[in-house]
């Protein structure tokens, strides 16, 4: 059975369905028009549905990838084209909703580019998109291109303006001179404030974090402690402030590359799984088998297991350096289960409900009556067998 319309009841039988609270449990799943309707072994099977039998499977909702710039040969901020080929691949690593991450470079020109890569969000096929994450412009310490500018109220609101308010998340820098007024404003604007990029003192973060930006991306990259004022006094700033305020969360990049597991080994311990998330921040490159390949940037990319995506240009300035993450959301499921002594389901939540609530994405993350029939039937090494995307069957064979 291949089910690809929505608007039908289709059920999922005869798998082991996750569980928030019970782990994976034999059950069933019913949808109709793209929502789940039911979920659970006494879920009934109504007249003419189309059933189709999990092999006794691990059914999982789909993955949610809140910090993604790029998939294979796509790079995400050069335009909707990039866009719209990535979405149709996301299927394969077993990802069903994701806010593509921009970084803006040119404040001047920035809105026309956000403006075009937002109109192209609902024409995606293949992966939900419940808007745009924009990394920056509003930051502290550079990285992957990010600009290092104070905050304005002014460009905030063309930005927004821009992307016809489809800005889902923003992330930002606690040592921006003006940014508790940008904190404020895009929280009444219905954005979800994150922290990243900075070397913020104790009292700057803790300050950030009280305004509302209470979740940091990829923690412990480029999160550099603050100076030290006196020798042999360690200065503590916005990472001790992120583990010790209530109410905050953190993600990572799991790919043991940009962080050293036993980091999150001490996130998950202080904070509580519930409170940590997995990202890829993907680049172009995430998803490639090994090997070298052009990127859209410029210069090569060399994939390597456990090396992420490195600059390969002969006589590139910066040849050898992370060209950034090559990590798919599949991936870090499975790293996560060998580094951390947790149950099954806290780790699987790190990928679909956790950053659901963190993005106050409400209709995704578990398999609720009520929420998008996004759903993924795993094979046991971690790739999807079948997906599904508002109910309808997304393709994952590669091309």
């Amino acid at each position: 059975m291949r089910a690809t319309a929505a608007d039908s009841t289709l059920v999922i039988d005869d798998v082991r369905m996750l569980s928030p609270e019970r782990g994976f449990v034999p059950g069933r799943v019913v949808t109709r028009d793209g929502v789940i309707v039911g979920a659970g072994p006494e879920a009934q099977i109504p007249d003419q549905a189309q059933v189709g039998a999990g092999g006794g499977r691990r059914l999982t909702p789909g993955l949610i990838d809140l910090h993604v710039h790029g998939l294979e040969h796509f790079a995400l901020d050069l335009g909707p084209e990039h866009l719209l080929e990535a979405a149709r691949r996301w299927p394969r690593y077993g990802t069903t909703s994701a806010l593509p991450t921009l970084v803006p470079q040119d404040p001047r020109r920035a809105p026309e580019n956000l403006a075009a890569i937002a109109a192209a969000l609902d024409q995606a096929e293949g992966v939900h998109l419940p808007g745009l994450h924009l990394e920056g412009p509003f930051m502290a310490v550079s990285g992957a291109g990010c600009l290092v500018i104070p905050g304005d109220l002014g460009l905030l609101e063309d930005l927004l303006a821009a992307s016809g308010n489809r800005v889902r998340v923003m992330s930002l820098s606690p040592d921006t001179p003006n940014i508790l007024p940008v904190i404020e404003r895009l929280q009444e604007r219905g954005v979800v404030p994150f922290v990243t990029h900075t070397g913020a003192s104790l009292e700057q973060t803790q300050a950030a974090i009280r305004a509302g930006a209470r979740h940091a991306t990829h923690f412990y990259d480029v999160f550099p402690a603050p100076p030290e004022y006196e020798p042999g006094v360690r200065t503590a700033g916005a990472v001790e402030a992120f583990l010790t305020e209530p109410g905050t969360s953190v993600d990572f990049i799991a790919d043991g590359v940009h962080v050293d597991p036993v980091v999150i080994r001490l996130a998950v311990r202080v904070l509580g799984s519930r409170n940590v998330a997995l990202i890829t921040d993907g680049q172009v490159g995430a998803g490639l088998p090994p090997g070298e390949y052009d990127s859209p940037h410029g210069f090569r990319v060399r994939v390597e297991p456990g090396n992420g995506a490195r600059i390969a240009t002969l006589g590139h300035k910066f040849e050898g350096a992370l060209a950034g993450s090559a990590l798919t959301m599949n991936e870090g499921i499975r790293n996560l289960l060998g580094w951390l002594d947790l149950p099954e389901e806290e780790v699987w939540a790190m990928g679909t409900a956790n950053p659901a609530r963190i993005a106050e994405l409400e209709d995704v993350g578990t398999l609720a009556a009520g929420n998008r029939a996004d759903m993924v039937l795993w094979e046991e090494d971690f790739t999807p067998a079948r997906v599904w995307v508002g109910g309808r069957e997304q393709k994952v064979e590669t091309e």
